[in-house]
């Protein structure tokens, strides 16, 4: 009877003990989910400008009205339940007759939002966090850089007092020898260590020797005729030679942050290289193709050459101006300005260059003639553009015959002449004047 008393009274115990076991790891569990879903509520602002750009910023700005109003503080003024339901699909709250939805519609030339419904609460969440933060002025940097500039000025003076006391010092001891070194040389003339020198008598001056030299005379005759004819030569060729030739434009233009960091093709601004012998200047208007949506500039500076973020800006207010572009009221006023672009590249009008046939048919390079533009913030004539410089061109390319009818039979009956498999442009008559010259 005891036995089965304290069984009974085990079993209860061990029930007790998972029962305990059981609502420990329940409140484990719920304390874990909650903490969990908690952190991950936590919004990331890093992820929501990485939203913002991908999503937003073809239309909306921070700090300014774009094709939408500034997103800056939107939260203050509708809540982000309506926010939600707006960004996933503001056409159908308009529809709907929402009354915010349809002022909003209509104060921005009812122009209906694209609709995300791919972002989820949580992406809009962390979109909206971006939207309100405000970084905080770090005012202890500023302390510590003019903390440094004032110690490295601080070092720069003291350097240039330390170079000026030396040039004083040795000043003083060029001084002191020579006084030194005079007196030594008194002394030694009253004691009659040294005696003066009888002056010799004057030589006859050099001009008159050589005149009366007349073999001298005849081979500096000639080597100044042919030096004076071999640097004439020189300087005539450079006639019409603008190599390096980098002139200052009305409105700012860099190559190297359209071509080189937003990798724009050189063909979206000069299309017509495809099919004419000029590739043109491109029009204003190719410009606010971009820059409709792009006021400010917001890459990298250099300081050194006083290429600011400001400096870029205003460079972009002048193309405003010039196309009469209204960015408040993002209209265009019909109030334009001529600009005076000034031409880098100018062969002489009896050379004919066709553009399309370099660069559709047989696919040269831009970079091939007009060097890394992509590299260049001010563009210059890279090369010399001579006549010696195109045959030389012209000698060393070979022909891309493959999969051209036109060249076949020509490339079969000149390779068996030349003796060789590929034929170069000069071969195939690249070296003819008419080519050229008309």
């Amino acid at each position: 009877m005891e036995t089965r008393k304290n069984n009974l009274l085990k079993t209860k115990t061990n029930f007790l003990f998972i029962k305990n076991v059981k609502s420990f790891f329940a409140l484990f569990f719920l304390v874990f989910f909650f903490s969990f879903s908690s952190h991950s509520q936590d919004v990331d602002i890093a992820k929501g400008k990485s939203l913002f750009n991908a999503n937003c910023a073809a239309c909306h700005k921070l700090n300014k009205n774009l094709v939408g109003p500034q997103l800056a503080g939107v939260t203050e003024k509708y809540e982000k339940e309506w926010l939600y339901t707006w960004i996933k699909n503001s056409s159908a709250m308009i529809k709907s007759g929402d009354e915010r939805a349809v002022a909003v519609w209509e104060e921005w030339n009812k122009l209906a939002m694209n609709a995300f419904p791919q972002l989820s609460n949580e992406d809009i969440d962390n979109i909206l966090a971006y939207t309100d933060y405000k970084p905080e002025p770090v005012v202890s940097t500023a302390v510590a850089d003019s903390g440094v500039a004032q110690s490295q000025s601080s070092g720069s003076i003291s350097q240039d007092l330390i170079l000026v006391v030396l040039i004083v010092v040795l000043m003083v001891l060029i001084t002191m020898l020579y006084l030194v070194n005079k007196t030594l040389r008194e002394i030694a003339f009253r004691n009659g260590v040294v005696t003066e020198k009888k002056d010799k008598k004057p030589s006859k001056p050099i001009w008159i020797l050589f005149i009366r030299n007349q073999f001298l005379v005849f081979c500096s005759v000639v080597f100044f005729l042919l030096s004076s004819a071999y640097f004439a030569y020189g300087w005539l060729m450079q006639v019409g030679i603008d190599q390096g030739y980098m002139p200052i434009q009305p409105i700012h233009y860099s190559h190297k942050i359209h071509s080189g960091d937003n990798q724009i093709d050189c063909q979206y601004c000069h299309s017509s290289a495809r099919v004419s012998k000029h590739s043109g200047i491109p029009s204003l208007n190719v410009c606010m193709n971009c820059h409709e949506n792009i006021a400010e500039y917001d890459g990298e500076e250099d300081l050194e050459k006083g290429y600011t973020k400001d400096f870029y800006t205003n460079e972009i207010k002048k193309l405003y101006k010039a196309v009469g572009w209204d960015e408040n009221k993002r209209i265009y006023t019909g109030d334009v300005e001529p600009v005076k672009w000034v031409r880098i590249h100018n062969l002489p009008d009896f050379v004919y260059f066709n553009h399309s046939q370099h660069v559709n048919v047989a696919g040269v390079e831009c970079q091939t003639c007009h060097g890394p533009v992509e590299e260049m913030e001010i563009a210059y004539q890279h090369s010399s553009l001579t006549m010696g410089w195109c045959i030389n061109c012209h000698r060393e390319t070979n022909v891309n015959v493959k999969d051209n009818e036109y060249y076949t039979k020509i490339h079969e009956e000149l390779s068996k002449k030349y003796g060789v498999e590929k034929l170069t442009i000069a071969q195939m008559g690249g070296l003819e004047c008419g080519k050229c010259h008309y």
